[in-house]
């Protein structure tokens, strides 16, 4: 059965020992609302169990501590496509007691964590002291560059506010907005801005993933440190864990690169102008691979693809290469085999040309001295997708434990079968490019991915998932069959990998160390050469 490694983190709430937290439920655990604010920790934030309103669910945000310089908050994101180029209005009703400092609905339409378009939390018309329930009102416009909206209802300092029938409605545009911030002031964003903001949230969207797998295994080994979980079930919910955050980069990243390539489309079709407040930028210089063009002007933007950073200027550039640690993004690709225990490469049972391996990831390469550029460590997270074309019209066969090559009764057209995985590679790289001076001499620069450069090293990941294909024709009809199991593969992976070349471009072979299947009478271990590209 196919191993869809998938698992969904228990959130671990602190017990509240104060009287009031009994009339409490916890927001995650009872509706889409979010506790948050600068001192979430210094209130009490949650649905009314005890409400005496039949009709509708009653919040309430409480201060616990005696003087507080923050505020709490309850708050919903979602995304705001439902509302782009239209008018929106929040409202709600609030009653509130001793409220020193202030209170209100907010809402907040943004560009990425780019740039606020349009924003208000009620601050110059705020609910002070103790009322009892009024209708409070925000309205604002949504610019069609919006990618993210946020909304609630905001506790600032001590005393209790209560809040019910929150509610979301476009009305004419007429009405006019209440924001500080006001969404129809909101500028057309650049180019440069949005080619930039996209690349950092693809940044983002890989960092956050791995620090929550991370958080997470940490949780699972201190489960199995306090017995309440055995190490076989730990293994299990790893495993679980690493696919389903796998799966988040690979969704998230997708989404993330249709939005830039329809920027550039956009750009090129002559719909996006540069912004009037940046009237003295030097243009914009696109690279979709490596750039052997180093200068690119004091106020130029090069917008890269290969590595999908952002430079703003030639200073920048060299600032954002030269640092301790970078980033690269890695793609390969190449021939795939295996080599069985007591037989030849040559006499493999296994198409040398039609077998195949690719892999993508993301990579951080840190200096490991701090004034010499040669030795690096280099570290990250990579898919790895290896396929096998099995030959004489053959296919894969699970037997128990046993899993067989078998001739087909049928001919096929094609038969593949493909195993990924969820890797973390680890290498130690030299790289021999020179370190550089500033134009005017007074600084030095350490460049990577510039000269020759040779990594050994290794891999350790888990298995995805296996998958046969089968295509044939029957009766005219022609067929394509998807089996997908487990096939008797190894749950995990690890091996020894190398690779040599010049600037961002190497000569790749990496060869498991364990064997493709658990329990084959004979062993078969995977073996790939190609083309390792590191865009740095």
């Amino acid at each position: 059965m196919q191993k869809i490694i998938l698992y969904t983190i228990v959130i671990v709430f602190s017990l509240v020992t104060k009287a009031v937290a009994q009339e409490l439920e916890t927001i995650e655990k009872s509706t889409e609302w979010m506790a948050r604010g600068s001192k979430p920790e210094s209130y009490e934030m949650g649905l009314l169990k005890n409400s005496t309103d039949k009709a509708q669910k009653v919040f309430t945000i409480r201060s616990i501590d005696e003087k507080i310089e923050g505020f709490g908050n309850l708050m919903q994101s979602s995304k705001p496509d439902l509302y782009l180029g239209k008018t929106i209005k929040m409202s709600g009703y609030v009653k509130s007691e001793n409220v020193k400092s202030w209170a209100g609905l907010w809402m907040r339409i943004d560009y990425y964590n780019d740039k606020v378009l349009a924003f208000d939390n009620m601050q110059n018309r705020a609910i002070k002291g103790t009322n009892d329930w009024t209708k409070y009102e925000v309205v604002l416009f949504v610019p069609q560059d919006a990618t993210d909206f946020s909304y609630g209802v905001l506790l600032d300092g001590t005393g209790q506010i209560w809040f019910k029938d929150i509610q979301l409605e476009i009305v004419d545009d007429s009405i006019p907005e209440t924001g500080i911030t006001k969404g129809r002031n909101s500028k057309s964003i650049s180019f440069e801005d949005k080619a930039k903001a996209i690349a950092n949230s693809i940044e983002m969207i890989t960092t956050e993933e791995k620090n929550a797998l991370k958080k997470e295994v940490e949780a699972i080994d201190l489960k199995v440190k306090e017995g309440e979980i055995s190490a076989e079930k730990a293994q299990d919910l790893k495993s679980k864990i690493a696919q389903e955050r796998a799966n988040n980069i690979e969704t998230k990243v997708a989404i993330e690169e249709a939005k830039l390539a329809q920027l550039v489309q956009d750009k090129v079709d002559g719909k996006i102008f540069d912004s009037d407040e940046k009237p003295k930028r030097g243009g914009t210089k696109i690279v979709l691979g490596s750039n052997k063009d180093d200068s690119i002007g004091e106020n130029k933007t090069e917008i890269n693809f290969g590595s999908m950073k952002i430079y703003n200027g030639e200073k920048d550039k060299a600032e954002k290469r030269s640092k301790r640690t970078t980033s690269q993004f890695v793609f390969a690709f190449g021939l795939n085999n295996v080599i069985t225990d007591g037989e030849n490469l040559e006499d493999s049972d296994y198409r040398v040309w039609g077998s195949h391996f690719y892999e993508w990831g993301v990579t951080y390469n840190s200096r490991i001295f701090k004034n010499n550029n040669l030795l690096h460590a280099k570290y990250g997270l990579s898919l790895m997708y290896n396929n096998l074309r099995p030959t004489d019209n053959r296919y894969f066969v699970k037997n128990g434990d046993q899993t067989d090559l078998v001739t087909s009764t049928v001919k096929l057209d094609d038969s593949r079968f493909r195993n990924v995985y969820l890797t973390a590679p680890l290498h130690l790289e030299f790289d021999f490019t020179p370190k550089k001076l500033s134009k005017d001499g007074t600084k030095t620069y350490f460049r990577t991915h510039e000269s020759v450069r040779l990594g050994i090293g290794g891999y350790g990941g888990v298995r995805i998932k296996s998958k046969q294909i089968l295509k044939y024709e029957v009766d005219d009809i022609k067929v394509k069959e998807k089996q997908k199991g487990d096939f008797n593969v190894s749950d995990f992976t690890y091996g020894l990998s190398a690779y040599v070349g010049y600037g961002q471009t190497s000569l790749y072979v990496k060869y498991d160390l364990n064997p493709m299947f658990k329990n084959n009478n004979i062993d078969q271990n995977n073996v790939s050469l190609g083309l390792r590209f590191d865009f740095n």
